[in-house]
Parts: structure tokens; sequence; C-alpha cells
């Protein structure tokens, strides 16, 4: 979501730690015992209640069925999944895989079928020693025998709350995305031993159906509601209608489609995490239903927020009751549900926060009774106000700040209230790479061994997923490793496995990357810098998103040292999936680096009135810009073809096609009208160097501004001054069409890319091999 970041440490409340307890020691190594015991239950088989694990003092879990797993594994795996077999545990505590076996008969036994597949992906990892990640996979260097395990493994979850995606992922990550996308996104979540997944997709539904009952009618509401990619922040109550109005046709697909995603994580056991209601109404509310009393919610970044139901009034609970009910028609019911109350800015007015907080709970544990409320740990929130009027036992929070400021104490800040350690380690979708990795490997470990501490959790929250495959990895590694990491030892098994097999300048090129970007202070940021290349032209532009970083957050000199290391690995293995992704990645950073470089060259000419020193420097510019086009042009993954292709495909009509495809651009771009996008500094705010992108509006946009200062230059007349917002619009409305599969060699562009910063930073460019 667009975020401020707050230059010092945030201020903790008052109050003593509580003491929720942890997943216990115990119980971990009953559940142990029982996987390795001779008498495992298979699928289908014994009563439906398991006889009682030894040490555990209750009952285990009945058996479940393993098919989901098996299926997964087969769309992961297709050609080798016939040599694993998969076998449900009872389970009793935490979550649980034993992996053992001989060459071309791997078995797992899990307690859940994703902890089935987190099984799989323990065995990928540390014996078949390949990578299937977010983006990009060696899948295809597996050996047609499997190898054997060479000892027997079990592993225990350490915390219960293995928690992902943000409440931006749709909008950021691609609300047009298909079945197939969500499904081997939850595949590979499982696999890395994820368990609570958020789902925005048809999130619109239960509101339509609704306020219905309430005095509205279908066509004012479909005006109200937002196009799909700027969703997400209407459900936060940011903002309301931009975009639309959305189509009947539009919101019963998107409703098929969440039932379907939430469908595929409750068959592997996983928990949909839905999203609550807290009080978002239409204008006019109170106006419609006597007795109703609403809140302005004042301005968000140059939108109009939608009102507030006050929850502690005579409505709330009428109208919060049909949207579960409606939920529950169209998604069925969950154990979780992510609500934001006050979200950025919102005002409570002469609500009683408390109380309205009591009403918010009350009314999810009417419709949904024993369900956890997830709240994001963001700025002020939750306050002290709000976590005084509920049942804390059954609350989550997601830190959204776990890795981002010194001094903190989490336990201390929520009273005891149960926490996942979270980050953010991407905004808006940015192209960039790396993360404040060291303060998760140490953090984590500090937080969770308080006594009584109340860290029952992780979650990853990048505000686009799946643009950075390692931070992913380690993140997610937190959950399932009882003591520290050892990053050293981590990044250079990672680059073992990411390419297929263990190479030395893989090696090298991680390791360079663990000191650099990977290695990045808690300094009030949680992300890289984004490129400049993608900013509104000026001379003394830091950032090309108004809450980015103003500088690089580490030393430039490692990503080149990386790609050079990185191109000069064995050509054996520049053929896998996750080597050509990386390697345009790595590229384009560098290139994005260099852009950090070239800039100030070009002001100095500028500013000395040197024409010819002007024209060569930018001439430079445009030369890498061009070259970092055609780089992405190379991986799919860095095109905006397919992107704007979704969004077209969700139109029932021409007409609906060119909105929804407005509605794609705009998000990356403009994001909303002149109001947010100048006056609230939204534009840009998920800008991302994709080929398309890079060559359509970014180098359209620098070619005006250096035209603009080289004929005032040459004519000694003020520059000609550009409406940048006049620009960015008119690119989000075409309805140009943009490749959709890759073209050119990755690896002799990155070779190029290579060569053109080693030449700026004054060092050799590699050579061939």
């Amino acid at each position: 979501m667009p975020s401020r970041p707050r230059r010092g440490r945030p201020e903790t409340a008052a109050g003593p730690a509580g003491t929720p307890s942890n997943p216990a020691v115990p119980a971990a190594l009953a559940v142990l015992s029982a996987l390795t015991a001779c008498c495992v239950l298979l699928p289908g088989a014994g009563p439906a209640g398991a006889a009682p694990l030894p040490g555990s003092g209750r009952p285990a879990a009945a058996p479940f069925d393993s098919a989901p797993a098996v299926a997964a594994l087969g769309r992961l795996l297709p050609a080798r999944a016939a040599q694993f077999t998969l076998t449900a545990a009872p389970r009793s505590g935490a979550d649980t895989y034993a992996v053992s076996g001989t060459a071309g008969a791997v078995t797992v036994r899990g307690t859940s079928p994703a902890a089935l597949l987190t099984g799989v992906g323990w065995y990928l990892e540390n014996v078949a020693k390949v990578d299937i990640g977010l983006p990009g996979d060696s899948a295809a260097a597996l050996p047609a025998v499997l190898p054997a395990v060479p000892a027997p493994v079990t592993r225990a979850a350490v915390v219960p709350h293995r928690y992902a995606l943000n409440d931006t992922d749709d909008g950021y990550s691609g609300a047009y995305r298909d079945f197939a996308s969500y499904q081997h996104e939850i595949d590979v979540l499982a696999l890395h031993g994820v368990n609570e997944v958020f789902v925005q997709a048809g999130a619109e539904y239960p509101y339509y159906r609704a306020l219905q009952e309430f005095g509205y009618g279908a066509d004012e509401l479909r005006d109200w509601i937002p196009a799909p990619a700027h969703q997400s922040w209407w459900l936060l109550q940011n903002m309301s209608g931009f975009g639309g109005p959305v189509s009947e046709q539009l919101i019963s697909a998107r409703a098929t489609l969440g039932r379907r995603i939430t469908d595929q994580l409750r068959s592997l056991g996983m928990t949909p995490v839905l999203p609550g209601y807290f009080g978002t109404v239409p204008p006019g509310f109170a106006a419609r239903n006597p007795g109703a009393r609403t809140v302005p919610q004042g301005d968000w970044v140059g939108f109009t927020r939608p009102d507030w139901l006050d929850p502690t009034g005579p409505l709330f609970g009428r109208l919060a009751a049909a949207y579960y009910r409606a939920q529950s028609e169209a998604f069925g019911d969950s154990a979780m549900y992510k609500m934001d109350l006050l979200h950025e800015g919102g005002q409570a007015g002469p609500v009683d926060v408390t109380a309205a907080a009591a009403a918010v709970q009350r009314a999810l544990l009417t419709a949904r009774p024993g369900a956890t409320w997830a709240i994001l740990g963001w700025q002020d929130n939750p306050s002290d106000a709000l976590l005084a009027g509920v049942d804390r036992s059954r609350m989550l929070i997601v830190d959204g700040l776990s890795d981002r400021y010194e001094g903190l104490d989490r336990d201390a800040d929520w009273h005891g209230t149960p926490y996942a350690f979270g980050s953010i380690p991407n905004f808006g979708g940015h192209t960039t790479i790396g993360a404040n990795a060291g303060v998760w490997a140490r953090r984590f470990q500090e937080w969770r061994s308080r006594p009584g501490s109340a860290l029952q959790g992780i979650a990853y929250l990048p505000e686009g997923t799946g643009t950075d495959p390692a931070a992913f990895a380690l993140f997610t590694r937190l959950a399932w490793q009882d003591g520290p990491i050892d990053l050293a030892g981590w990044f250079g098994r990672y680059a073992a496995r990411r390419y297929g097999a263990a190479d030395p300048h893989a090696a090298a090129a991680w390791d360079a990357l663990r000191q650099g970007p990977y290695a990045m202070p808690s300094d009030s940021w949680s992300e890289a810098q984004d490129g400049l290349f993608a900013a509104r032209p000026s001379l003394t532009v830091a950032s090309a998103a108004s809450w980015s970083p103003p500088s690089i957050r580490y030393d430039p000199a490692l990503v080149r040292r990386a790609l050079d290391e990185l191109l000069a690995v064995a050509p054996a293995l520049r053929t896998s999936d996750a080597y050509r992704f990386d390697l345009v990645n790595l590229a384009r950073q560098a290139l994005a680096d260099h852009g950090r470089a070239l800039l100030p060259r070009i002001r100095a000419a500028y500013e000395a009135g040197d024409l010819a020193g002007f024209r060569s420097a930018t001439a430079a510019w445009q030369d890498a810009v061009g070259l970092l086009d055609e780089l992405l042009g190379s991986d799919r993954r860095f095109l905006l073809g397919p992107w704007l292709a979704a969004a077209r495909a969700q139109g029932a009509s021409p007409a609906e096609a060119d909105q929804l495809e407005y509605d794609a651009r705009s998000i990356l771009t403009s994001w909303g009208g002149r109001g947010p996008s100048d006056g609230g500094g939204l534009h840009d705010y998920a800008g991302r160097e994709w080929s398309g992108l890079v060559s359509g509006l970014y180098a359209e946009r620098w070619g005006v501004y250096f035209a603009s200062l080289d004929a005032a230059l040459a004519t000694g007349a003020p520059p000609a001054p550009v409406d940048w917002f006049a620009v960015d619009d008119d690119w989000a409305r075409r309805t140009d069409r943009h490749p959709t599969t890759a073209t050119g060699d990755p690896v002799e562009l990155a070779r190029a890319a290579a060569a053109t910063v080693a030449v700026a930073a004054g060092t050799r460019a590699p050579g061939r091999s």
C-alpha cells in the first residue's frame, strides 16, 4: 500500500507483555514419534478419530486425503512425481513432515497436504539440490532416478502461523491473473511451508450482494466498486470507484475465481484468509437506513475515502451478518479474517474505538465462531484502544515493520497479543532485489526466544510477489528452522541448488549479493531503492516512487561483481529457468544502479553549460534505456504484454476490455487521477522495469525532457515545462499491443549490460566463455 516511511523508531505502547505459549517442543516431539512409528495411518484408513499420540494428552486429528498434495506435486514435477509416496500422518501440535526413502522411491509423511509438499520442498532443497522458486526453477536438472535420502529426517514448524500476501497483492501482483497462475503460486507457497494465504479475488461480491439489502441498487454499487487493480485500497477503506463501473459479469467471474482459489487452499489444508467486515459503506448510507451512524473518513492522498459505519450502532450487526452470509455462500467459511480499522489516517470521529473493535470482533465471531482476526502491524496500528476492546487470544497481528526499525518490542507494544514476525521487502511490485536478510535471521530468533514471547508466526508481506525468489526462500525458511540461520552457508547452498548443480562462479555471485543487497540494515527501510529510469524526469530526482529510498542502500560494485560471476557460470547450467530469470534480473539491477551514476554526470554537464558533454551523457543514458528494454524483453516475466493481455481477456466487450486495460496500465503509472497522482504523490508508486513500459513510457519521458534541456542550452531560453501527468495519462489510455513472448538471448544481452556498467565504472568487462 502507499506508505510514508517513518524516519525514527515508532513509539512503543506501555503495558506488560503477555504470555501466550509458543508451539511446545514436547508436542512436536510427540508428532515426530508418531511419524516414525510403524502404524502411521494411510489416507482413508482407520476410524474417524485417531488414537492419541504418545505424550500428547489429546486425540490426534483424523487422517486426511493426500490426493490434493499428489496432484500439486504432479503439477510441480510432472516427470518425477511418481517417484514420491505421500502419506497422511495424524497431527497433534505443530505441523510436521518426515522424509525417507531409497533411490527412485522417496516417502514423505506429513500432517496436512501442505506439510507433505513442504517435506517435498525439503527433499528438493537438501537431497536433490534443485530449486522451485517464486519465480524460477531448476527442476529440469533432476536425474531420471531421484537420489535416496541418506538418513530419515523429521522437521516441525517452529511457529503455527506461516502467513503470506499483503492486502495489496492483487493490485500489484496482477488482479487479472487466471486460476492456473494462482494455483501455481499456492503450490509453491505450500512447498515453502506457508499455511495461511490472504485471498482478495472476488472480495467485492459480498459487498455487492449485502448492500442491496440496505437500499442500494446494483448499478450504483457497480459505480462505487473500483476496477480490480484498484480494489485493494477500496477494501482498506482508502478510496472507491476508480476505473469503474464494474460489470455484473466481471463481479461474477471474480467470485468464481475466488471460490476456486479458496477451495484449492482448503484442499491442501491451508487457511484462506478472507477480508472481514469492519464498516465500509457507500455514500448516503445513514439517509437510507434510519438509525445508522456514519463517520466521514476524509481524504487519502487525494481520494475521498468511503464512509465508516459506526460498529457500535444498531445497523452494523445486521450489515455484517448480511456480508458474512453472502461471503460464505460465495467462498465458504474460514478460520481467519483480515481487517484494519482506520487504516492510514482513518478518522474515528465520535466513535469509541475500544467499543468499535469489540463490536467488529463480536460480529465476526457471531458469524464465524472461533475465527481469528488478522490485523496489520503498520504505523500506529493496532492502537492500544483497539486492543483494549478485543479478545486478543483470537487475534493475530501480522507485523509489517519487524525488520524496519531498531529498538522494537512487539510483546510490550501489543500487550502480549499473538503476532507474526513480518516484512514488506517490496513496495508496489518494484523490480528490485535485496532485503534486510541479516535482520531477519538475527531478530526472528531473538524475539522468539524471549521469555513469554507472543511471537507465533511469520508474515511474508511484499506488496507485489514474484520479484525476489531468494528473499522469499530465506524468509519462509525462518518458520521451519529451530535455531539461527548461517547466512553464508544458506546463500552458498542456495547458489548450488538454484541452477541445479554447484558452481564456483554461482557461489561467488550469491556471496557478493549476500554482502550487498541482502545485507541491508533496519534503517527505516525494508526494500532496496527503485530505478531512476522509471522516474518522472528531473536532474535531481532521487527515486521513481515518492516513498522509495532516495539512495542506494548497498554497494553497487557488489551487484556488478555478482553479474560478472553469474555470466561465468558453466554453460551447462545456463539453460535452467532459474538461471535465466536471475541473470536478466541481476543485469537489470546493474543497469538500474548505473542510471544513478549517469544522472549526476548529465546534471553536471547541463549546469556547466557544456552542450557537447550534455549530449554525450544523455546519449549514454538513452543507450542504457534501450539496452534495458531489450534485455527485459528476453524473459517473459519482464514483459508488459502479458499484464495487459490478461486484463483485456477479462472484458466481455471491446469497450470493457479497453476499460480494464486502462485499469492495468494506470496502476503502474499515473495510479489515479491528477490529484492523487501529482498532489498525492502516487505516480509511479508501482513503477517497474518491464519491456514495453521502459520503451513505451520511460524512454519517451526522458527523451522529451532531455530535448527541452538541450534546446535550453542551445538557445539560452528556459526549458519548456512538461505536464507529466498528461504524458502518463495519455499512455495509460492507449490500447497498443505489446509482445507476450520473449525474444533475444538473455545471456548475450546480460553480457552487454555488464560491459556497459563495467566501462562506466572503469572496470574490465567480463569475457566470453
